[in-house]
């Protein structure tokens, strides 16, 4: 039950789709092949994170396996081993009383405040760098707000009419789609699904599945990271919502709350100790 409310409130299963997209736009207008993207990180089962150093990747923290661990990523269909994963501090798993109650109320009020209080970002370590794909740079600038975005991803897909079906699948073919960023406030920035005729040629939202994946803005011709694919936040009841309509709002991690973080995890020695 938890895994079904998790795929109801995030953009992914309590591990980690593709785009939904609008209803009356041709899919195969969204596809688009690996080469379109080859920085993309599939994470093991479903979510993604993105290459953005020779020798790391980044993703959102909740996309995490448990005990586990992570062992491998793969890029550019290959399997990439794992030296080591970088939580942020800040980043909270989720309470199991506060699924308790949503499940019983059918309302995530609580649920979403506490996702917007953590701070849902991690750092993947690989053991060889990657010297068959280019990193993407970070987005640093503050100015997100207002800007065209691309998401690209392939989890769970459908339509803005209908939403997505909840309950997956959550793999799919790879997609992209474009939003404007409605807002942009320390961890977060946010977009909303709009509605034809009020929304871009090729509008989409996140489906279950995409977290970790990024949000890019174009910089002098290059994507640049500006998000990684988080929560979304859905009407209803939340064991029957449908995610993904039209009106559902996206929020996701802001990466130049976090330069400072990255580039400090990144630049340090790990503890031998």
């Amino acid at each position: 039950m938890m895994r079904s409310l998790l795929l109801v409130l995030l953009a992914a299963s309590s591990t980690a789709g593709a785009v939904v997209i609008r209803a009356d736009v041709d899919d195969a207008k969204y596809r688009i092949p690996a080469s379109g993207f080859p920085a993309l990180v599939d994470m093991p089962g479903e979510g993604h994170g993105v290459l953005i150093a020779p020798q790391w990747a980044i993703t959102a923290a909740h996309t995490l396996p448990g005990n586990a661990g992570l062992k491998q990523i793969t890029l550019n269909g290959i399997p990439r081993d794992v030296e080591r994963v970088v939580r942020h501090p800040g980043y909270r798993t989720l309470p199991q009383e506060l699924v308790n109650q949503a499940m019983n109320s059918g309302e995530a009020t609580l649920i979403v405040v506490f996702l917007a209080s953590s701070d849902d970002i991690a750092l993947i370590r690989l053991k060889q760098p990657v010297t068959d794909i280019a990193p993407v740079a970070l987005y640093r600038q503050g100015n997100e707000a207002g800007q065209i975005v691309s998401i690209v991803g392939k989890g769970a897909t459908g339509t803005g009419a209908r939403g997505h079906d909840p309950a997956g699948p959550n793999r799919t073919e790879l997609r992209r789609a474009y939003n404007q960023v409605t807002g942009a406030h320390d961890r977060w920035l946010c977009y909303v699904f709009d509605e034809p005729p009020a929304a871009l040629p090729l509008e989409g939202m996140l489906g279950n599945g995409d977290s970790g994946g990024p949000v890019l803005v174009q910089t002098e011709g290059q994507p640049a990271l500006a998000g990684l694919a988080s929560w979304k936040v859905v009407q209803g009841h939340v064991m029957t919502a449908r995610p993904g309509r039209y009106g559902q709002t996206a929020c996701n991690v802001r990466i130049s709350h976090y330069v400072e973080w990255i580039e400090r995890v990144m630049g340090e020695q790990p503890d031998e100790g």
